[in-house]
């Protein structure tokens, strides 16, 4: 079974990973530029830290908040994995957050298929909520299949509406902010189902930040903390709506 197994024990089929290794590109350009190989090498002890504190958060007292995703709910490009957008966010929810507990299934490299197949079956195989109210889920993914290979691409609004399909009701979700034809595609779908109200929006190409200068890591691709920062400030207000009750 893909997930957490109930007693806690390490599951077998899922620990943040994807079960792919980087792609050669990535992998020779590692070679030659630092930069991305100081980066890259984050992503195994971030992966096993979030794996870690999954396995505890999912059997702890109190409402859960999923994380899904790919190396951006990782926090890949921070100084250490509590220092990207999901732990400043929780940190600036104060009293609405203190008794949220962080189930990060995110996995570097994901792509929109992997949260279909792997992440979704991850949080349907947790343990049943210790709480009256809904997990909150939020996904951030798209960016590996927006600049991947062609036929990633050429799949990404396919994928996304099969994804929105399967994600609960409420779920909060980014757009994909690069101006790229299949982003659009893939944004027009979730702009389709934050109208229906299926899902709530993230919105990057209008509330994101307007320029990452100064914000990237030293890969020149994964944001620093003040880009998760920046990040952040696109996401509170969201989820600062989705914990809140209905007046």
């Amino acid at each position: 079974m893909v997930g957490l197994n109930r007693d806690m024990s390490p599951s077998s089929a899922y620990t943040n990973r994807t079960g792919r290794a980087p792609g050669r590109t990535l992998r020779a350009l590692g070679l030659v530029l630092p930069g991305i190989a100081r980066v890259r090498s984050q992503s195994e002890p971030y992966a096993d830290a979030w794996h870690e504190r999954t396995h505890r958060a999912a059997v702890e007292a109190g409402r859960r908040w999923v994380v899904l995703g790919d190396s951006m709910s990782q926090a890949i490009g921070a100084t250490g994995p509590e220092r990207g957008w999901v732990d400043q966010l929780l940190g600036r929810l104060g009293p609405l957050g203190a008794d949220l507990r962080v189930v990060n299934l995110s996995a570097t490299g994901a792509r929109v298929p992997d949260v279909i197949e792997q992440q979704l079956p991850a949080l349907a195989a947790l343990p049943p909520a210790d709480s009256t109210v809904a997990d909150l889920v939020t996904v951030m993914v798209g960016s590996n299949d927006l600049f991947g290979r062609a036929r990633h691409r050429d799949h990404l609004p396919h994928a996304m509406a099969d994804l929105v399909r399967r994600l609960p009701r409420g779920s909060i979700v980014t757009t994909l902010p690069q101006p790229r034809r299949a982003a659009r595609s893939a944004n027009a779908v979730l702009d389709e189902a934050a109208r229906t109200g299926h899902l709530r929006l993230v919105d990057l190409r209008t509330d994101g930040p307007d320029s990452w200068r100064g914000r990237l890591a030293a890969d020149f691709f994964h944001p620093n903390e003040a880009g998760y920062a920046a990040i952040t400030d696109a996401f509170e207000p969201v989820v600062r709506g989705a914990l809140l009750p209905d007046p």
